[in-house]
């Protein structure tokens, strides 16, 4: 059994409040690799996307993601991971990916300021754009996928343990 889980999906679609649920549900830790991006660099998302391009943003988050070194963790990336291959291959190397599935319209209505949130855009992209181009590769990616519509973080939560419990067989202490 891989010892990891990493939670994949759309800005505001609940990587961080799911994994933090989860973690504690299941006794894991959480790691939130923004933070550990901000902590590496002494910088906020937005600084870095500021000062080195979306280009060289996602050169520093794919890196970031290829050194995570963790076990019996829950693991959630930002939402641009996925455009880093060496990173992808490492995050399903270390655990079971999971995508956390939103219709573009929750999205939209979830998310607050795209810059305040470090989102990578590229320049005259709109959040349509974004998600359209984001969402195949999340698919490509999940090992399993999870629908939230209409669901609370707790249902959520309750269903990819159901999951991955049937998957995996009981989770060890």
């Amino acid at each position: 059994m891989k010892a990891n889980i990493t939670l994949i999906g759309m800005p505001a679609s609940g990587k961080s409040t799911i994994g933090v649920l989860l973690a504690k549900r299941l006794g894991y830790s959480f790691v939130d690799v923004d933070i550990v991006i901000q902590e590496k660099t002494g910088k906020l998302l937005k600084e870095i996307i500021a000062q080195e391009g979306t280009e060289g943003f996602l050169r520093i988050e794919d890196q970031i993601n290829q050194e995570l070194d963790v076990r019996r963790s829950v693991i959630a990336p930002g939402g641009s991971v996925i455009y880093g291959e060496g990173a992808m291959k490492h995050l399903k190397e270390i655990s079971t990916v999971v995508y956390l599935k939103l219709s573009y319209q929750a999205v939209r209505r979830r998310l607050g300021n795209l810059k305040d949130r470090g989102v990578a855009l590229k320049d005259g992209m709109t959040l349509r754009d974004l998600y359209n181009e984001r969402v195949p590769l999340y698919e490509r990616y999940a090992d399993i996928t999870v629908d939230e519509t209409g669901k609370t973080p707790g249902q959520t939560v309750d269903e990819l343990r159901a999951i991955m419990e049937l998957r995996l067989g009981r989770f060890h202490k």
